[in-house]
């Protein structure tokens, strides 16, 4: 007695077997055109076959002679890998570091954003450059009606040129000092000189006024008389 045929795998017209190049009733998609990457996913007790065009969150894909296919990265906690051992971006609420998710970096790292970055090293002397200009006293955003406002100052270091996310939170180094500023502000100094002038002339006015009617009121008296 002849064993039963296994089903081979053939090409279907299912929309799961479009983007295949060999699909299988129960396994879906066996083999994938040059390009694309097979992604099983289990169903069940047995497995589902896709061919994508890049791999899921929490897998990475691995090129093959017969096939590419889709393969887990080995940390859950890893959102995308480059190998199954070496992660390059943490699920939220793990750092990266090394190719590794964390939970807290290790000593002498710090945490920015999504990964560890080591602690900047202060780089020797002779690779500062020179101090800027102090900048311009300011509180609040405001450079005057104050009497005491800050300033600062920034120099550069060897890294700075260097377009890396390490050299942009390393540098550059900064130095703020308390400054004295001008406590009355220019427009409000001549606002109120402004003022000054408006009541002298009132009070001018006024006397002129006051003058005019006595002198209207003597007359009257002595025509009157």
């Amino acid at each position: 007695m002849k064993p039963p045929a296994q089903p081979t795998a053939h090409r279907e017209t299912s929309e799961d077997c479009q983007s295949c190049l060999e699909c299988s009733r129960d396994n879906g998609c066996v083999r994938c055109p040059e390009r694309l990457f097979l992604f099983p996913q289990r169903k069940g007790m047995s497995h589902h076959g896709t061919c994508l065009h890049s791999c899921p969150n929490g897998h990475f894909g691995q090129r093959g002679r017969d096939v590419n296919r889709c393969m887990k990265c080995r940390s859950p906690d890893c959102e995308l890998c480059f190998s199954r051992d070496f992660c390059t971006k943490c699920k939220p609420g793990f750092k990266l570091h090394k190719g590794k998710c964390l939970i807290q970096c290790p000593e002498g790292t710090f945490a920015h954003q999504t990964d560890c970055l080591e602690v900047c090293p202060l780089p020797p002397l002779g690779e500062w450059s020179e101090w800027s200009e102090w900048s311009v006293c300011v509180r609040d955003g405001a450079t005057c009606g104050f009497r005491w406002g800050k300033q600062t100052r920034v120099r550069e270091n060897s890294q700075s040129g260097k377009a890396t996310e390490k050299a942009s939170v390393c540098s550059p180094q900064r130095e703020t000092q308390r400054c004295r500023m001008k406590k009355k502000c220019p427009t409000e100094k001549r606002r109120n000189k402004k003022a000054g002038l408006g009541r002298k002339r009132e009070r001018k006015r006024l006397r002129l006024l006051a003058s005019v009617s006595a002198n209207a009121t003597t007359d009257i008296i002595s025509g009157g008389a």
